[in-house]
């Protein structure tokens, strides 16, 4: 079974291998040594000043960011499930919000934000998606933080990554928290998050010294020593390490350029099934598409009679989009062979008449991207 869902994605066998180990205690030089060389090259792909990693999902460093770098009134995007998130954990922790809400295939303009926060003072801090994975929307999050620091540099921006870190190269010059997931790109299994942080929003977290066990204060100042302030998820550090060393190796300028193909090759592919792209703006993290009619049926068929899982909809789309994962380290003919299984799948639906065009656009594309 190929596993296409956008997380969890499969876990290589050289991972798995690493993390199939002996369990270390964490409280050890081993265990900081393996941290270390872990917290290094974190910093080194994601290109800010501080790292975190915690024994939580995603969510839980959304709840973190949220209690740590907002104190008087956030400001939160929703266009999908996640952005929706944002807003709720604000409202669970009693800080006051505000919030753009767009359709889910339309991303947030820097206007948009800008009015908003010109007409309410009290704002502190700006929470958005990079990529919301509930319609693959791509935000335009690099011109809108440049905007928001240019116009008061001291409301903390809050990217949520975690569908699009170790995707694609994220601008973080004027983000000061970026949050990723165990389970995305990094190609493992679920239970860790990850933060990146700027100077500035660590002065904040510093200052502000809120919450317990999301208390960031408590760990950056055990993680700056290679260790965690609770127990750490060591199986996880340890697969992490492995996977950014391979990373490094095979080039994260390359890995982005791979997936940026593979994505804008199954766009192509897809259209020219006659399939609909379903967000205007859409992410490399994964391939969106479209249709009411048959998205449902499509998924099942695949799954049953081609070894293709692909993830559906939530909430009005539930039943009504298909969403095709680009992230981690896939081998472009895996992807082939997800969009010739797709191209299939409509012959056997009655949709239309199966000729092979899908796959020889998507190679052409892929590789022409490339540069090849």
């Amino acid at each position: 079974m190929l596993l296409f869902t956008p997380g969890p994605t499969p876990v290589p066998e050289s991972i798995r291998v690493a993390m199939g180990e002996p369990t270390i205690h964490h409280r050890t030089p081993e265990f900081e040594a393996i941290f270390a060389k872990t917290r290094a090259l974190l910093q080194e792909m994601l290109g800010m000043s501080e790292v975190l990693m915690l024994a939580s999902s995603g969510t839980g460093a959304m709840e973190a960011c949220v209690s740590s770098l907002s104190a008087k009134k956030a400001l939160t995007i929703n266009s999908g499930k996640f952005g929706e998130r944002f807003g709720k954990i604000a409202k669970a922790l009693k800080i006051p919000s505000v919030e753009i809400k767009n359709d889910w295939n339309t991303p947030v303009s820097p206007a948009q934000v800008m009015e908003v926060l010109k007409s309410d003072s009290e704002i502190d801090a700006f929470f958005i998606q990079v990529c919301e994975s509930a319609g693959g929307l791509r935000h335009p999050v690099e011109e809108i933080a440049q905007a928001i620091k240019a116009y008061n540099p001291n409301i903390m921006v809050v990217a949520d990554a975690i569908t699009a870190m170790g995707v694609e190269k994220i601008e973080t010059t004027h983000i000061d928290a970026l949050i990723g997931g165990s389970q995305k790109a990094f190609m493992l299994p679920p239970g860790m998050s990850i933060i990146g942080l700027s100077a500035k929003a660590v002065e904040k977290i510093e200052e502000r010294d809120v919450g317990y066990y999301f208390n960031l204060k408590t760990e950056i100042k055990n993680q700056r020593k290679n260790t965690t302030a609770w127990t750490a998820p060591t199986t996880l550090i340890i697969g992490l390490g492995r996977y950014l060393e391979m990373a490094k190796e095979r080039g994260f300028e390359r890995i982005y350029e791979e997936t940026r193909a593979r994505a804008l090759a199954t766009q192509a592919a897809m259209k020219a099934l006659g399939l609909v792209i379903f967000p205007k703006a859409p992410a490399v993290a994964m391939t969106t598409v479209i249709d009411e009619e048959s998205a449902e049926g499509m998924r099942k068929l695949l799954k049953k009679e081609y070894g293709v899982n692909l993830a559906g909809g939530q909430d009005h789309l539930k039943g009504k989009i298909f969403r095709i994962n680009h992230m981690g380290l896939i081998e472009v003919y895996e992807s082939a062979w997800v969009v010739n299984a797709l191209e299939l799948a409509l012959d056997r639906l009655g949709k239309r008449k199966f000729d092979g065009s899908a796959n020889r656009l998507f190679l052409e594309t892929y590789y022409k991207e490339l540069g090849v």
